[in-house]
């Protein structure tokens, strides 16, 4: 695809969105920033957390993976994450009914905050912590994935660094979410999730007719080939297997949903806990759709790659944007530009404006401050976070290692296991901790998940850790908390009540 074609469509697509951004942020203050001032359709936010939750990663990640194998069994990895899936079926009915009305009873802006209700100052603090650490460099890379993607396509032929192509998609992210926030953000994520599904849409149509198929002839198609199998039952010590993958789906959704600032900043801007569980009902129907279509989308690839003689890449991950800018035409090259900037950004600016409320109110208590000294803190940290995204990027691009990338996606993982420990071991007893001491738990419980799952093909007969990680790492927090607990008087406050 011709470069200057390509950087015309990020213009424009950058213009829609700060023009989006200049009328929703009329008249805005920092509870229009945090909170949208609890005013958003239930309908938009639903439509929009599936931008926020599908990032560019997922977006080429997801259909190349299909094709996929792990290494030392047979067989394709086809449509095994769909078991992941529909283990987050379960775990968003759990956010519905048990964590986002305890949010809303609290009326919380940081869901952090029940941390200090129930446990004390560090445990807030620790959880905070946590949220920070995973979704700066959680985020940040995915950006980078996708920021590697444009510069291929864009801004090698013009010239342009990629510190500086960084710096400039930075820039622009900032300056659409400075003022308006979640407010603009629930906007934009609404207009970026509907161009990443026609995007995905499109491409299955373009494929359909480049292989003169009808969609019966590609359902059939799909159905036949090597890559569609969805269950695996057989070897307990296979990563694709249905227990590991459906459990861990469940705790995934749990965890990176429900106890992640970033998707729960949405649900909290809706006007009521009615309105924001049919949000989370709608938008769990819509996510189980949209990545069916992606695995579909990978299928019809590598159908496509075998029919035509393309050689495959040698990273999965290449597939979809190979084809995409040299195989399919102008329209799905075009199709594809926008769908993963549109994951990207999604994604990014609803980090990015997480990660400054949680920050704000979590570590600065922005809301015991004046209007104007909350603007002003607000502002700074803002553009600290984007100044702190551009340096992660950079470093990630010196190094320049594959392997580097996956280690801090898994790092990733273990940063949210003792949320999952503080959040259960809340929920779920009544009894109080030292709370000066949770710090010292929730970093050993990563590390010494860390350890079991090194060992763990020689300790239990074969088996490995995959997504289940996060279930051990949790268990390993509680258990913490639990010793913490020991000779403390019982607490009569937050958790039971929590339940109901």
């Amino acid at each position: 695809m011709n470069s200057t074609i390509a950087l015309i469509i990020l213009i424009a697509y950058f213009a829609m969105l700060i023009t989006v951004s200049y009328y929703t942020s009329k008249g805005a203050d920092t509870n229009t920033f945090f909170t949208a001032n609890r005013q958003s359709p239930w309908y938009l936010v639903a439509f929009a957390m599936i931008g926020t939750s599908l990032s560019g990663v997922t977006f080429i990640s997801v259909p190349g993976a299909v094709g996929g194998v792990f290494k030392g069994f047979e067989g394709y990895k086809g449509f095994f994450y769909f078991q992941v899936v529909l283990g987050y079926i379960i775990g968003y009915y759990v956010i519905a009914t048990v964590l986002m009305p305890m949010y809303y009873r609290l009326n919380l802006i940081s869901i952090y905050g029940y941390l200090e209700k129930r446990f004390g100052f560090w445990s807030y603090k620790t959880g905070a912590g946590f949220f920070l650490l995973a979704r700066t460099v959680g985020s940040a890379v995915r950006l980078y994935v996708a920021a590697g993607v444009l510069q291929l396509a864009i801004f090698n032929d013009l010239g342009i660094p990629f510190s500086v192509s960084v710096a400039i998609t930075i820039l622009l992210i900032w300056l659409y979410t400075f003022k308006g926030g979640v407010k603009t953000i629930i906007i934009t994520d609404t207009l970026q999730t509907t161009f990443l599904v026609t995007a995905v849409m499109l491409t299955i149509v373009l494929i359909s007719r480049e292989l003169n198929m009808s969609f019966s002839q590609v359902t059939a198609a799909i159905k036949s080939s090597p890559y569609s199998q969805v269950f695996y039952f057989e070897n307990i010590n296979d990563p694709r297997h249905f227990l590991k993958q459906f459990i861990s789906g469940i705790f995934i959704a749990i965890v990176m949903t429900g106890l992640d600032q970033d998707l729960m900043q949405k649900n909290l801007t809706c006007k009521n806990i009615g309105e924001a569980q049919k949000n989370m009902f709608w938008f769990t129907i819509t996510l189980t759709i949209v990545n069916f279509m992606f695995l579909c989308l990978g299928a019809l690839l590598y159908i496509y790659a075998t029919t035509k003689g393309i050689a495959l890449p040698a990273k999965t991950d290449e597939l979809y944007p190979l084809l995409a800018l040299n195989h399919f035409g102008p329209v799905v090259g075009i199709t594809f530009l926008l769908g993963i900037t549109a994951a990207t950004y999604a994604s990014s600016d609803s980090a990015l404006t997480a990660l400054t409320t949680s920050f704000c109110i979590d570590f600065m208590n922005v809301e015991k401050k004046p209007e104007v000294e909350r603007a002003r803190i607000k502002h700074w940290v803002h553009i600290g976070f984007s100044v702190l995204f551009w340096i992660v990027i950079v470093i990630f691009n010196r190094l320049n290692s594959g392997d580097v990338i996956t280690a801090v996606f898994d790092l990733a993982g273990y940063t949210y296991g003792p949320l999952l420990g503080l959040y259960s071991f809340g929920l779920f007893n009544n009894r109080s901790v030292r709370d000066k001491f949770v710090p010292i738990v929730c970093v050993l419980s990563p590390l010494v998940t860390y350890y079991v799952n090194a060992h763990s093909a020689a300790w239990f007969n074969g088996y490995t850790f995959s997504f289940e990680r996060l279930l051990l790492n949790g268990l390993f927090t509680y258990v913490g908390m639990w010793l913490l607990s020991l000779n403390v008087p019982v607490s009569t406050a937050e958790p039971q009540s929590a339940l109901r």
